[in-house]
């Protein structure tokens, strides 16, 4: 017979191996959705403050804007590099390389991405926060490797991965699309053993993240098209090619810089980042004055008061959003494009229901959003997920697959992969620690 002291250090054995195996894992992805929804209401505090700040005289981000930039800028590069754009295209290089995983993914990395991107939305730029979600789910997780006792590449990979695709799912809501978003955008593969992996993560940052908010659509129901029938497809066609050139255009200029830009400007951006970024500030500023002020923040205002009341925007709200995110995304900011790039999109479908009636404009509007998500990321069945669990559009399955499919396949034509390139020159530019 067993001794009570035998039978206790068994207990007390097994304690530790489900720790080891499971424990460590289901604390990262709690820590991951207590963050993301932490860091989410920072975001719309930000904002908040800032469009208070604005109330009392429309032109303080002639001022506010480029020195927050400056500022944003300065820190990013002196304390948070790697921290810079959204986040997506280092977490895509770690899992290529797991070398750089300690010079891209961290605490400090985390730390910067929150506080960076908060000054940001402070002062009015055109970033979101679900990209940046991503690197600090996967920084986070990351960081749990600690924990065990004996860890390896397999398992800061699995904890990358897992904790990407939980931040992704708790920004925008959408447990399904964080599983896809890994598969499609992150490995472009499925490896059978990482998916309980990724799903338990999910639903523990999930459960974490439903119980704090409660649980909402991120942009609440629309009007549906109702029964689809063949003369909508040229509105479908439509929506595919207008969006499909609009990202892929979007794609080309941020990857091809020395081609449109003055080599003035060009010089400046890489010798003096500082004042580049100030200049990038003034022009936001300047595009937010301009279009009234709607093309501050990440847009889920506007598109959402689209989709949910039929609030038309300007017809020039796409163009000077996409300016805007242009300008963003040029300053190194730390700052993501997914929200922008919905938004962008809600305005294109605004555009187009000045010369079409065949679909209403909620409905239009979701075309156009999944349409230029896809087109941006190109990651079609992603995109296609994220939109329809965001605005409860299982109604528009068929059409939103359509379009997402045709418009990333325009967008390929005209560009290569927006965040797999980016990704390689991640690879190509950051120091490897020797092996």
């Amino acid at each position: 017979m067993f001794s009570p002291l035998h039978i206790a250090d068994q207990s007390v054995r097994r304690a530790r191996r489900l720790w080891a195996n499971y424990g460590i894992f289901w604390l990262g992805a709690v820590l991951v959705g207590l963050v993301s929804v932490a860091y989410a209401k920072a975001i719309d505090l930000g904002f908040e403050l800032f469009r208070g700040i604005v109330s009392h005289a429309f032109w303080l981000p002639i001022v506010i804007t480029p020195l927050g930039a400056a500022l944003a800028i300065w820190l990013t590069r002196r304390f948070f590099r790697g921290a810079e754009g959204s986040g997506i295209p280092q977490v895509i290089a770690t899992l290529e390389d797991g070398r750089l995983s300690s010079s891209l993914l961290s605490l400090r990395i985390m730390v910067g991405k929150i506080v960076v991107s908060f000054l940001g939305i402070l002062c009015g730029f055109t970033i979101g926060r679900e990209g940046p979600t991503v690197q600090i789910g996967a920084s986070l997780m990351y960081a749990m490797r600690r924990g065990y006792r004996r860890s390896s590449k397999h398992i800061e990979r699995q904890l990358a991965l897992a904790g990407a695709a939980a931040g992704l799912a708790a920004a925008f809501n959408t447990p399904l699309a964080g599983v896809v978003f890994a598969i499609e955008e992150l490995t472009r593969s499925f490896v059978a053993r990482n998916s309980g992996t990724l799903i338990t993560a999910i639903i523990f940052s999930g459960v974490v993240a439903l119980g704090l908010q409660g649980n909402y659509l991120y942009f609440g129901r629309i009007q549906a098209i109702g029964q689809f029938h063949l003369a909508l497809v040229p509105v479908v066609i439509a929506a595919s090619v207008i969006s499909g050139v609009a990202g892929g255009a979007f794609c080309w200029v941020l990857l091809n810089i020395p081609r449109w830009m003055p080599a003035r400007l060009v010089d400046i951006r890489q010798a003096q980042p500082v004042w580049f970024a100030f200049l990038c500030g003034i022009a936001i500023a300047l595009i937010g004055l301009v279009s009234g002020g709607t093309t501050f923040g990440s847009g889920y205002a506007e598109a959402r008061g689209l989709l949910e009341t039929h609030q038309a925007l300007s017809p020039f709200y796409a163009v000077l959003k996409f300016c805007a995110l242009i300008a963003s995304y040029l300053s190194g900011i730390p700052g993501g494009i997914f929200a922008p790039s919905l938004a962008i999109g809600a305005g294109l479908g605004n555009v187009m229901s000045l010369v079409t009636s065949a679909i209403p404009l909620p409905s239009l509007a979701a075309l156009c959003m999944v349409g230029y998500l896809a087109a941006v990321t190109q990651s079609p069945i992603t995109s296609f997920v994220i939109v329809m669990e965001m605005i409860d559009g299982h109604e528009m399955v068929l059409p939103l697959m359509a379009v997402a499919l045709l418009s990333s396949q325009v967008s390929k034509a005209l560009t290569p992969s927006f965040y797999h390139t980016l990704a390689h020159r991640f690879r190509a530019s950051v120091p490897r620690p020797a092996a």
